[in-house]
């Protein structure tokens, strides 16, 4: 937050410091972190909404896809997020699970309500206690760290001084994280509640604490409403960062698009669309999403840090006695147990799923570089000197040639003969005879009609249209010789969509056909018809 008070954010950071391939990972990492903090978040909120009301929890997969189309639909309309929207479930999660833990704690001491303690059987441990079951449970639990980066992200957003509000915001909610945790795993423990997919930890707390009254539904509908909140988050994320990565071609240019409400509708529908196949995937089930999260989150955990050992170690230009040793130490400290992390992750959890984003990111990191590689050559193509720019003007042509491909002699045809005839001096009309009798009926109508431009026919005993045309296409541009030859293509539009469906579509997929035809330019006359 210090090093970049204007918003660092994981992916910058790291394509600062270390590189364009390292900062490719970071944002292959930060890709599906979105996408599965949307499905970990929905999951989870659906999760403490069927805990209070189990006969939902048939539904589960159904009421999230629902909770992800509303939250992307509310997103492409615009939706600001503002700090009353944030505010008040915020408090109300932190002050009802904080008054949730001191009940808990008052019933240790004899005090308050007396608890009503859950019965459930427990399977006898499967294994020792062992140095890699402490390894997978710090792992697991680090889960818990995921979300701080937001702060990072958004420092612009705060009062001046901007970074030193951050800074004390972001302790703030560590001391929170730190006292909500660590009272709902001591009281868990205490009261020997065992995690279940049909009912959250929370869910279990509060009904041993508080059974049966109405504080019970209110802990359940503020963790439900601060979990959909949370989803909500990388709606806002994800489309930033596809503009950023478009931005540096990496993605394609559609995720810079703006729509009319100012939101970056290609980025929200691709996360909405993203996370609803891996929540129908998963079953909406938070603790076979959980792995995949964390495999994503603490990669670029990793990265980050390590960019900032990078960075205060670039910013005292190698003299040791201005390097701020402070913050290249926590760094390092940060970069070293957040890698411990990923690699106990990505060990315990192989067989559980991470596997498939171990793939998935070298998948996005390759797609990102090729699309880069793409966008880099298109640029180089088409780049040019302003001394190549004026002796190609001088060599453009004097004489202007236009080829016209008509199917019959019709209105729309006419048009675009007429058309061909005011923007070039060399017109020449082409017609494919599929039939012996449809090019002497036309030649016929032809002379009938007084036209004078040339008429080319073209005989195609195999009833073929598309091959024939373009090859005398190709045939008359070598013939004429001129560098740039217009193709006029006559075209009918029906009044209503679905009598597209009725016709060929020969105009379209002529264009298509000429269009890797070098020095050939392309031009569609329309026709439009009545009603």
């Amino acid at each position: 937050m210090r090093a970049y008070p204007h918003g660092g954010g994981t992916y910058i950071v790291t394509k600062d410091n270390l590189g364009i391939a390292p900062g490719s990972l970071a944002a292959g990492a930060l890709l599906s972190d979105y996408v599965l903090t949307v499905a970990v978040s929905i999951s989870a909120g659906v999760a403490a909404m069927t805990s209070a009301f189990p006969s939902l929890y048939p539904y589960r997969v159904e009421l999230a896809v629902a909770a992800i189309v509303l939250l992307t639909v509310a997103n492409l309309r615009g939706v600001r997020e503002s700090a009353t929207i944030f505010m008040l479930p915020t408090y109300a999660f932190i002050v009802s699970i904080g008054a949730l833990i001191l009940l808990g704690l008052a019933s240790l001491a004899g005090l308050g309500p007396q608890p009503h303690p859950i019965h459930t059987e427990v399977s006898p441990p499967s294994s020792p206690l062992t140095l890699f079951l402490i390894l997978r449970a710090f792992a697991s639990g680090s889960t818990a760290l995921t979300g701080v980066e937001a702060i990072a992200d958004g420092v612009p957003a705060f009062k001046e001084p901007q970074a030193d509000n951050a800074r004390t915001t972001l302790l703030a909610m560590g001391l929170i994280l730190a006292f909500l945790f660590s009272g709902i795993t001591f009281l868990s423990d205490h009261f020997r509640l065992v995690p279940n997919e049909r009912e959250t930890i929370v869910s279990q707390l509060a009904r041993t604490l508080v059974d049966g009254s109405p504080f019970y539904y209110v802990v359940q509908a503020v963790t439900a409403s601060i979990l959909f909140l949370a989803a909500n988050t990388a709606f806002a994320d994800f489309p930033r960062l596809g503009y950023f990565l478009a931005r540096d071609r990496f993605l394609p240019r559609q995720f810079r698009f703006q729509g009319d409400r100012l939101a970056f509708s290609t980025g929200i529908l691709t996360l909405g669309a993203l996370t609803i196949l891996l929540v129908i995937a998963r079953h909406a089930s938070v603790a076979a999403l959980i792995p995949l999260y964390a495999v994503g989150v603490f990669t670029a955990f990793t990265l980050s840090q390590t960019s900032m050992v990078v960075h205060w170690w670039r910013s005292a230009q190698g003299e040791l006695r201005r390097v701020p040793w402070h913050s290249l130490v926590i760094n390092a400290i940060g970069a070293v147990v957040t890698g411990i992390v990923t690699v106990v992750v990505i060990v315990t959890k192989f067989t559980h799923g991470t596997c498939i984003v171990i793939l998935l990111i070298p998948a996005l990191i390759g797609m990102m570089l090729t699309i880069h590689r793409h966008y880099v050559s298109v640029a180089e193509q088409l780049r040019i000197s302003s001394e190549e720019a004026r002796h190609r003007l001088r060599l453009l042509p004097r004489r202007s040639v236009a080829i016209v491909p008509i199917a019959s002699l019709n209105r729309a045809s006419l048009t675009a003969l007429a058309y061909a005839r005011v923007i070039a001096d060399d017109v020449t009309a082409v017609h494919v005879a599929t039939e012996p009798e449809t090019g002497q009926t036309l030649q016929q109508r032809w002379r009938e009609a007084g036209l004078t431009i040339p008429l080319v026919i073209v005989d195609s005993p195999y009833r073929e249209l598309l091959g024939p045309l373009v090859a005398v296409i190709e045939k008359l541009h070598r013939e004429k010789g001129g560098p740039l030859i217009t193709v006029v293509i006559p075209e009918f539009v029906p009044v209503h969509w679905w009598e597209r469906l009725l016709h060929t579509q020969t105009a379209w997929r002529l264009r298509r056909a000429l269009a890797q035809i070098p020095d050939l330019a392309i031009t569609m006359v329309p026709y439009h018809l009545r009603d």
